[in-house]
């Protein structure tokens, strides 16, 4: 168990102090007013004992007195003042490692591949950017300002009790080890429980995240109860483990108050009896002393509380912080190759030679995959689900790399370059479009934030959007919720092949771009995209053959293989596969419609 615990949380503590290193000179500053608080609380009951010994001395003398109150209250009002500026340079370092802490790993988040981002629901990724940074910096943070000062105070109040009777220091000293023994006992037994915790809320964001999310499929199915019952079983198992971890953690602080009391009463006791029997000594113990000596032990007690508080606090942030940097210890994808070649006045020559690619080794998807398009052609990929068409145009943009054999573009091998340089080549239209909480303009923008207006409402006339968007309240700064709920997905489609024209790209992917327009605007759409097209090279993936017909070759694969290609007149007169996916399609379209004929005519 350890040896999987400690590398980690080395780690761990190695991303914490290298947050705060940057502000290291406020670190300083609030080392000095810890520094300057502990001393100076230290100091007040050496004078407070001074003031009961004039007071207890026969005729006392007021002049003395009043200068002893007068510097008990400058003193606790410096006291006051470093430790308000202590708490506020605390709360700027917790604020400040805060945002640089979620800065670095958003940005993080951007560079992991999409193996890591595929296999990890959103909503826990979301949960650790958000909730476990809050819990780091709350509790381990503000943490270390409870514990560095109570450890100073419980050093410099043990110094002192040991200046003004040894035995007694020695008797707080022998009693003391109850009250560590106890928080540590318990806070081991916690840290498990708060793991357990941080995963099941990173569960419950996850499930929060995917319902919302999905709001209207889950409505659709009527699934609202079902999804209410999941939602349920996670809260409730969140609620019984952070029940448990709260329960145990605050068992602390009522144990080791109790021991502090039997502390304080022994010393009480045993100081009373020192005073009585010390009358008359050469060195008697006086009722000041006792005072001292009792404030002294109070504060030596009060830090055990304190620091027994922010254990069960301490532990939750660790295992949060464990969360945090585990997701930015996780490998990024490397920007730029170490042979740092670039794509320069791209033709559009595209080669894919013997290609291997598998998600899971066991379950290899691709293999020798050959392919050679020339610059200016428009290939067609169609194939049934799961034949490897999505997986082909993730290998072509790099979101993932292949497992054997090489892509080339105009001959330069794509691993050679960076992912950004070759995905600025190529203009992508998804079946699932995507739009930002931002206004139509902003959208359209996205790719090509320099475009002129004249541009974006150009691009938008092309694909047949402008006429719906200046239909709208305010036309083209309308502000679009977030993934553009307020649109048809057929007018979301169009904004989005409006936003690809826009960035003019040198080559382009259609992956089922025109799957929610409708057969005219499609017609519309096409016309555009062979405009668009003309010299450039394309790959469109499709599983209506009727949009691929004119493509210059068509690929036919099949198991990760292209089993057939070539044109559509050359694959019908072939008479496989092709033809009997097209056929096959056609003939159920013309079933429908013949059922449909025959039920409007009864």
């Amino acid at each position: 168990m350890k040896t999987t615990k400690n590398p980690l949380r080395k780690r761990t503590w190695g991303h914490i102090f290298h947050h705060l290193k940057p502000h290291a000179p406020l670190v300083i500053l609030s080392v000095l007013c810890a520094l300057g608080t502990t001393v100076l609380a230290l100091y007040v009951p050496l004078l407070f004992g001074q003031a009961i010994d004039l007071m207890t001395e026969g005729a006392t003398d007021w002049t003395a007195l009043g200068s002893l109150f007068l510097r008990i209250l400058l003193l606790v009002g410096i006291t006051a003042v470093l430790r308000w500026c202590m708490e506020f340079i605390n709360r700027r370092i917790t604020y400040l490692v805060t945002r640089d802490i979620r800065t670095e790993v958003f940005a993080h988040t951007e560079h992991l591949p999409l193996s890591y981002l595929d296999a990890h629901p959103t909503g826990e990724t979301v949960s650790r950017v958000i909730t476990d940074t809050d819990t780091f910096a709350e509790g381990l943070l503000l943490g270390f300002t409870q514990m560095f000062t109570g450890l100073l105070t419980i050093v410099g109040t043990f110094i002192c009790m040991l200046t003004i009777r040894v035995e007694i220091a020695l008797l707080v000293a022998l009693l003391t080890p109850l009250s560590l023994f106890i928080a540590r006992f318990i806070a081991t037994r916690t840290h498990s429980l708060f793991r357990r915790q941080a995963q099941t809320q990173g569960e419950q964001t996850a499930c929060i995240d995917e319902m919302i999310g999905q709001i209207k499929t889950v409505k659709a199915y009527g699934y609202e109860a079902s999804a209410c019952d999941t939602f349920r079983e996670v809260n409730t198992r969140l609620g019984d483990v952070s029940l448990k971890a709260t329960f145990f953690s605050s068992l602390v602080n009522p144990t080791t108050r109790f021991v502090n009391s039997v502390i304080y009463a022994a010393v009480a006791l045993s100081g009373a009896l020192l005073t009585i029997t010390s009358v008359g000594s050469s060195v008697p113990f006086t009722i000041g002393s006792l005072t001292a000596l009792l404030a002294y032990v109070n504060q030596y007690t009060k830090p055990f509380n304190e620091i027994s508080g922010v254990i069960a606090e301490f532990q939750n942030a660790l295992t949060s912080a464990d969360r945090v940097f585990a997701l930015k210890d996780e490998p990024t994808e490397p920007i730029t190759h170490a042979k740092d070649a670039h794509l320069t006045d791209v033709r559009g020559d595209v080669t894919l030679d013997d290609v291997r690619f598998f998600y899971r080794p066991e379950r290899p998807l691709i293999e020798h995959l050959c392919l050679s398009v020339k610059a200016g052609e428009h290939i067609a990929i169609v194939g049934p689900t799961g034949c490897g068409k999505t997986t082909l145009i993730n290998l072509l943009m790099r979101f993932y790399d292949v497992k054997g054999g090489a892509i080339r573009i105009d001959g330069v091998d794509i691993r050679d370059v960076s992912r950004a340089d070759v995905r600025t080549k190529y203009g992508m239209v998804l079946q699932d479009t995507w739009l930002k909480h931002a206004s139509v303009l902003e959208n359209l923008r996205y790719g090509r934030p320099e475009a002129t207006e004249e541009e974006v409402m150009e691009a938008a006339r092309i694909v047949h959007a402008h006429g719906f968007i200046t239909r709208m309240k305010d036309g083209y700064a309308t502000v679009l919720d977030e993934g553009g709920g307020q649109l048809s997905a057929g007018q979301k489609q169009l904004l989005a092949i409006a936003r690809t024209l826009i960035c003019r790209p040198t080559m382009l992917i259609l992956d089922e771009a025109t799957s929610s327009i409708d057969t005219r605007t499609e017609a519309y759409v096409s016309e555009a995209f062979d405009l668009l097209m003309k010299g450039r090279t394309s790959f469109l993936v499709a599983h209506r053959l009727s949009t691929v017909v004119g493509a210059d070759c068509i690929l036919v694969m099949r198991d990760g293989n292209i089993i057939e290609q070539g044109t559509h007149a050359e694959l019908m007169e072939k008479g496989g596969f092709y033809r009997t996916l097209y056929n096959s399609q056609f003939a159920h379209i013309a079933s429908i419609t013949s059922a449909s004929d025959v039920e409007e005519c009864k």
